[in-house]
């Protein structure tokens, strides 16, 4: 017979109270370093037992959202939302439409990364590009890249964006791309009509504008948005 360590209605409850405590903090419109009522206080203001509420703000603890005091108190932190996301974000585990997704929100950001590489790019950028397509073919219409030659080339783009958000997200995204990649969850397509190479977008980067590297950008991942809409994922 199964059996539980905590009822469900407890559990329920704390779930509840958790989103009470946001809420609350939300409303009174606390920032990071804020202190947080003390556990009297929301036990009052929330009517449940100090258990409960001792370990909604346990939740939170572990969340990154606060930080508890020895006396008692707590204060605002600002959370790490990837450490929390990266937990859940383990390819292998992940629904086949899930991973359609992610994989489709990767492909985006590659083509709207481009105003932010125009304003931060620098020669040595270029020159570190170089070095990292050096054993790439120059420009072919049906070579079909690599996981690993992408995963280097982008992560180096995130990287030259300068925002370290976007490397954060990318760097969750690209263990994705790659499980996609090397899986059997869509039909494999041998060439797309219009390819461009790591090189030839470097050359764009250097020369060009925003506009042409995102318009290069899209025909760069064309193979992969015509493997997403061909797809078999349900």
């Amino acid at each position: 017979m199964l059996q539980l360590n905590t009822p469900i209605e407890i559990e329920s409850l704390v779930d509840r109270v958790e989103t009470c405590i946001i809420d609350l903090l939300h409303q009174r419109k606390l920032r990071t370093g804020d202190k947080i009522p003390k556990q009297p206080e929301l036990v009052k203001a929330l009517g449940v037992s100090r258990t409960v509420v001792r370990e909604a703000l346990y939740r939170l603890q572990v969340m990154g959202f606060i930080e508890m005091k020895k006396e008692g108190g707590g204060v605002i932190t600002n959370p790490d939302v990837f450490a929390n996301l990266s937990k859940s974000m383990l390819p292998s585990f992940l629904s086949i439409d899930t991973l359609k997704e992610l994989f489709e929100l990767r492909l985006v950001l590659e083509i709207g990364i481009a105003d932010l590489l125009f304003s931060r790019i620098t020669t040595k950028d270029i020159e570190d590009l170089r070095q990292i397509v050096k054993q790439e073919p120059i420009s072919t219409v049906d070579y079909v890249f690599k996981a690993s030659y992408e995963i280097r080339f982008h992560s180096r783009l995130g990287h030259i964006a300068g925002n370290k958000t976007l490397q954060k997200f990318q760097s969750l995204l690209m263990p994705v791309f790659d499980y996609v990649e090397k899986s059997s969850l869509y039909e494999k397509i041998e060439k797309a009509d219009t390819f461009v190479s790591h090189n030839q977008l470097i050359d764009i980067l250097e020369t060009g504008t925003p506009q042409e590297f995102r318009n290069a950008m899209r025909s760069h991942l064309n193979l992969h948005f015509l493997k997403i809409t061909r797809c078999r994922f349900s």
